[in-house]
């Protein structure tokens, strides 16, 4: 990885793509493992540790894997990732969870445009989601877009009603074309993007299956606000 030009492009557009950040073998790995975790630990866990499509079958989002699962912990700990993380949040990275969001063929739901830290509720916005691709994430089956630049400004939020991303842009701003960055990838590629970062993306009504993998972290240094935490839980429960 050139992580100058890593960090240079996330600080400019406050989203980057980090090509083969996992090798083909360890996405089949990761793919395995995923497939483990959803046949032998979810059924053993709260509900809470999933959320589903509308059809109330389809699992949209797991959470939490790192409580979980040892194998999704140590992703978390990785010292490659974490070195390049530091380099993003300005500091020591603490972790905030491993997560996926599954997109499941035909079912998956699109996300309204929103800011990770409507979410997040930090205060310096110093954190970042770390988004590999477990499949192909093409325009096609649901890949994300963002609003480059978007990243210094926390915009007002309103619940959406979408189970998973309760919260969304209350007034999305336009955007030029020429503004946005389309997230493609191959297996094993990542985004890296800023809480505050814009993105949306759409449902996936193709044949194929739209799994990422994420990890999110903060600066130690950062903290939780109070106000927005509040306004996030308050957005939660309307779709809980």
């Amino acid at each position: 990885m050139n992580t100058d030009n890593i960090v240079d492009d996330y600080e400019r557009d406050g989203v980057v793509r980090v090509p083969g950040l996992l090798s083909s073998q360890q996405v089949k790995q990761t793919q395995a493992e995923l497939a483990r975790y959803m046949r032998d630990i979810l059924p053993t866990l709260p509900e809470a540790a999933r959320t589903f499509e509308a059809d109330g079958v389809t699992v949209r989002n797991l959470w939490r894997l790192e409580e979980y699962d040892p194998y999704f912990a140590a992703m978390a700990k990785r010292p490659d990732i974490l070195e390049l993380v530091s380099k993003l949040v300005h500091g020591e990275p603490k972790s905030m969870g491993v997560e996926t969001f599954n997109k499941a063929a035909l079912t998956g739901s699109g996300v309204p445009p929103h800011q990770d830290n409507a979410y997040f509720c930090q205060s310096p916005p110093d954190s970042l989601t770390v988004w590999i691709a477990l499949d192909a994430a093409t325009i096609e089956n649901g890949a994300i877009y963002y609003n480059k630049g978007s990243q210094h400004q926390l915009l007002p939020h309103a619940p959406s009603g979408v189970a998973g991303n309760s919260f969304g842009v209350k007034n999305p701003p336009a955007v030029d074309p020429a503004d946005e960055f389309v997230g493609t990838l191959e297996p094993g590629d990542a985004l890296i993007h800023h809480c505050q970062t814009i993105h949306r993306s759409a449902p996936n009504t193709t044949a194929y299956s739209r799994c990422g993998l994420l990890m999110v972290f903060r600066g130690t240094h950062t903290q939780t606000d109070s106000a927005l935490k509040a306004e996030y839980e308050k957005a939660r429960d309307l779709v809980s």
